[in-house]
């Protein structure tokens, strides 16, 4: 004879795994710091090609107006409003994505417990069962 509490049990476990799953499973693999300084190291390296990128077109772009005004004290100038954009936009970019894996790790663990939960009474579902018969009467 089905259970109906147990199928109900099985199919909100199913739906959890296949909704959430991704998120949640990649996450547990993980410590915080861990998981969080990936996704640090990522953000670093895209901003730092992307603003690699934008220079090299900016400097394509303007070459010829560069390369006619070209004074040592301009370029010490321009040198540094640069290092100082990358630094800012740099550490900017950092903190909103560490506060984004942050939350992400955040609802994994809270989703994780959720799950954990629901193996657990599932469980006892089959202990019980398992101490009843399949009659449902005690043994």
């Amino acid at each position: 004879m089905l259970n109906e509490e147990k199928i109900k049990l099985m199919t909100g476990i199913g739906m959890f795994e296949k909704r959430e799953g991704k998120r949640v499973f990649l996450s547990n693999r993980f410590f915080r710091s861990d998981y969080i300084g990936r996704y640090l190291l990522r953000g670093f390296l895209g901003f730092t090609f992307c603003w690699l990128m934008g220079t090299a077109l900016v400097v394509l772009y303007r070459a010829e107006s560069f390369l006619s005004a070209f004074d040592f004290r301009i370029l010490q100038d321009f040198l540094g409003m640069y290092v100082t954009g990358y630094a800012g936009g740099l550490a900017l970019y950092l903190l909103i994505t560490c506060v984004v894996y942050w939350r992400r790790y955040e609802y994994a663990a809270r989703g994780m417990k959720v799950y954990v939960a629901k193996l657990k009474r599932l469980e006892k579902r089959y202990e019980l069962q398992g101490k009843m018969g399949h009659g449902g009467k005690k043994l």
